[in-house]
């Protein structure tokens, strides 16, 4: 029986990339996002047969939505084998501190994968199997953006929790924190990032071999170690090679 994957964020980014290898790797795929035209495509596209991929419009930060995605999963497969928490946002405009909604991050990033969690979890904790992965971000470790940095710092505490608390129960949990890559969340930045791919790729792997924290591209692990152990250096860096990159003078 193909192992079944719920991904959130699927229709755009490393959503879609990872889709895509994971439907190469054939697994069974829920696809999951907000964009019901691109989510529907994307299915046909990897699936024209339409029984091992199914796409269900979701707005995360909805708890009716959020529901309706696990119970027709569950109509179609019978199971969720693995949750991949990928929806995410940013602020939209500049500085966190300009955005008409800035919580909104928090919403999407942070309280919404706890959410998905909470529903997912009964089932794998009573088969004894299952795996949770979360994509973070270096700002997780890094903070470049007051809101951003905090639900990506929140998304790793609660991953590093949750995966001591089930501990011996059969069920993994892992964290993928990206460094910068193109996407449309990135699109404003100046600076020189690969593909989504390559977290696509990282996504596919963990799941093979669970890890604690896998980060990608393998530059940013020396970022983020010299945040932890030089800190005033780390803010210049981040000062003016990201910050000052992204958003200008």
């Amino acid at each position: 029986m193909r192992p079944v994957i719920v991904l959130t964020g699927a229709s755009s980014g490393i959503g879609l990339a990872t889709a895509r290898e994971l439907a190469a790797r054939n697994y069974a795929l829920v696809l999951a996002a907000r964009r019901a035209d691109q989510l529907e495509r994307l299915a046909r596209e990897l699936d024209p047969s339409g029984s091992r991929v199914l796409a269900i419009p979701t707005d995360v930060t909805d708890d009716a939505s959020r529901r309706e995605l696990v119970r027709r999963t569950h109509e179609q497969f019978g199971r969720i084998d693995v949750l991949i928490n990928n929806a995410g946002v940013t602020v939209e405009h500049g500085r966190w501190w300009d955005d008409p909604d800035p919580l909104r991050v928090l919403r999407v990033n942070l309280e919404a994968p706890i959410e998905l969690v909470r529903l997912v979890l009964p089932e794998m904790r009573q088969r004894g199997s299952g795996h949770i992965v979360n994509i973070g971000s270096v700002a997780g470790r890094v903070g470049t953006n007051g809101m951003y940095s905090a639900s990506k710092f929140g998304l790793r505490g609660f991953n590093d929790g949750l995966r001591r608390e089930l501990l011996g129960t059969g069920v993994a949990v892992s964290l993928v924190s990206p460094g910068f890559v193109r996407s449309e969340m990135t699109a404003s930045a100046r600076l020189p990032m690969p593909g989504p791919h390559v977290i696509a790729q990282a996504v596919a792997e963990v799941l093979l071999r669970p890890r604690r924290e896998v980060i990608v591209p393998r530059v940013y692990r020396v970022i983020a170690l010299l945040s932890s152990v030089a800190p005033g250096l780390a803010d210049q860096l981040v000062s003016r090679v990201i910050i000052g990159r992204r958003y200008g003078p």
